[in-house]
């Protein structure tokens, strides 16, 4: 795909244009054989008329209706939110089938990466014992494991800024980070195992569905490829008790396995006995864990979450298109990807009800998205705030401008499955999961539905990571990979810069996952130890 250097007209049913770069007004605009005149000054990503567009027309981007104006907007002229409001088309049923042409992966389809295999045919891309309390009354107990843990396990670097406060306190302000002393970590004798540790505010005080959920949640994450083991810690009187937990593991895999350690506080007695006797048992158990090594695997056996966050207008074009191609190639292989984020489909569920392979399949979507909308509206709420300022700002002024975009993450082939939240992937290709459009929110429930890799684009900016599935961080725009290399794993903002064409930057984005799946590449958020776990109360949430 050869990008123009001013606008983007996105799809030829559109009547609005994508900015490429900050048009002056007067500017003539070459869209094809086609000269528009900007009647306005059009920032970076935001979109223009194509059209003379009257008050109540409807307005088209990436092919489906995204808004109304609300008032005159000239062609030339810019879209904002004082102009347009959210508008999507009702979607009642599956209407028709939606052919899809795989591509073809010979490249691929001897291609291994190296993992960990379980003994239930899953493959993970790390080895990971993870402790985690199963109310939120053990919190300072896990935070307490997790600073004696890390401090044997995780041995880090001086921090520079630790450095820097300190040498403020002391007076030296002239260049406060200079010669910071080495302190290189030493290899760790138990090198192929990590610890992770979970906190959460939930486990009682609530209704007793959010404790199901919490434990569905919970035992997804425990059942992740990526987690050789987990200790367990429970008070002992809270309403997610320990037979809740273990019911939901046994649902989501019937024949589990794995090395589970649970501890009641209020039957060890005092603390000091409770923390050593999990830090005795568990550190058994993590050394027993450390002699799993990596084998090849299939690329069959990657399961790969499909996520955006700080999304901007360019979005939908470069980053999240990308993530499509992977998506497409995964699913020619027998690979597993996860869309969620559901009230980033508000607008594209005709299109999303099509590629569902059954009309059950696509009833259960519109059920899921219905009664979640249904629910936001009761409290107030609605799909249509979505967007946050920060999207608005870089000219995603509708929910559905932005969901016509996100929906691009999942390329085209068939949907699969239908997943409400808390339920774990099965099928081969692409499934729906059912969360909210709060990135953190969404990937905790991506790794709890078993996605061993999480692929993450923004065009903003955001440091969110995983505790136990490694997410690759990808740019938008060049600017971005740029401004904050620091968070930034691959840049697609070269579609735009250099030209690169989406199946190159699709195949190269996949080669890093193999890399990342095989332990030969950290991620920034590895790097960065930026480990977020937030779970869905299931109120409202966008």
């Amino acid at each position: 795909m050869s990008i123009p250097a001013q606008a983007l007209q996105i799809n030829s049913n559109d009547n609005v244009a994508v900015a490429l770069i900050d048009i002056s007004n007067n500017t003539s605009i070459h869209l094809g054989s086609e000269k528009i005149i900007a009647q306005e000054e059009i920032p970076i990503k935001h979109k223009l008329a194509l059209i003379d567009l009257d008050k109540g027309m409807s307005i088209y981007m990436y092919g489906v209706l995204v808004g109304k104006a609300t008032e005159y907007i000239p062609k030339g002229g810019l879209l904002t939110t004082e102009n347009v409001i959210h508008q999507t088309e009702k979607v009642k049923e599956k209407n028709r089938d939606s052919p899809w042409k795989a591509p073809d992966v010979s490249r691929w389809k001897d291609r291994t990466f190296m993992g960990y295999h379980r003994s239930d045919g899953q493959v993970g891309t790390d080895n990971i014992w993870l402790f985690f309390p199963l109310v939120f009354c053990e919190n300072r107990n896990i935070q307490t494991l997790k600073t004696i843990f890390e401090k044997e396990f995780d041995r880090p670097k001086k921090d520079p800024n630790q450095q820097l406060l300190s040498n403020l306190i002391n007076g030296k302000e002239d260049n406060p980070k200079k010669s910071i002393p080495e302190n290189e970590p030493k290899k760790h004798p138990l090198n192929n195992i990590k610890v992770r540790f979970i906190t959460h505010q939930g486990g009682c005080g609530g209704t007793r569905q959010d404790a199901d959920s919490l434990a569905r949640l919970l035992a997804g994450y425990v059942n992740n490829p990526n987690v050789a083991g987990a200790t367990v810690l429970s008070l002992g009187c809270q309403h997610l008790e320990v037979k809740l937990f273990e019911t939901a593991l046994k649902e989501i895999n019937p024949s589990f396995d794995k090395p589970i350690l649970m501890y009641d506080q209020q039957k060890l007695g005092t603390t000091e006995n409770f923390l050593s006797t999990i830090i005795t048992d568990s550190f058994k158990a993590i050394k027993k864990a450390n002699s799993i090594e990596r084998k090849d695997a299939p690329l069959d056996k990657l399961t790969i979450g499909l996520e955006c966050g700080g999304s901007d207008g360019f979005s939908g074009i470069t980053a999240n298109p990308t993530l499509g191609r992977v998506s497409d190639l995964l699913a020619a292989l027998g690979g597993k990807t996860i869309l969620s984020e559901f009230p980033e489909l508000c607008g594209v569920e005709q299109e999303i009800a099509n590629r569902c392979e059954t009309k059950i399949l696509a009833n259960k979507f519109l059920s899921l998205m219905n009664q979640y909308e249904s629910t936001a509206i009761r409290a107030g709420s609605g799909f249509d705030m979505n967007p946050s300022p920060g999207n608005i700002k870089d000219g995603l002024i509708t929910d559905a401008i932005k969901s016509a975009g996100a929906a691009k993450k999942s390329g085209n082939s068939p949907i699969r499955d239908i997943l409400d939240y808390t339920e774990y992937v099965k099928e081969k290709g692409v499934s729906l999961l059912c969360t909210p459009g709060n990135d953190v929110e969404s990937t905790t429930a991506m790794a709890g539905s078993g996605a061993n890799v999480i692929l993450f684009t923004t065009g903003l900016g955001t440091p969110t990571g995983n505790p136990i599935t490694p997410v690759i961080k990808i740019a938008t725009n060049t600017s971005l990979a740029e401004k904050m290399p620091d968070i930034i794993d691959f840049n697609c903002g070269t579609m735009i810069t250099e030209n690169h064409d989406l199946e190159t930057l699709g195949d190269l984005l996949l080669e890093q996952i193999i890399q990342t799946a095989s332990g030969t590449k950290q991620t920034k958020t590895s790097i960065l130890k930026q480990q977020d776990f937030i779970p869905w109360k299931r109120g409202v949430s966008l």
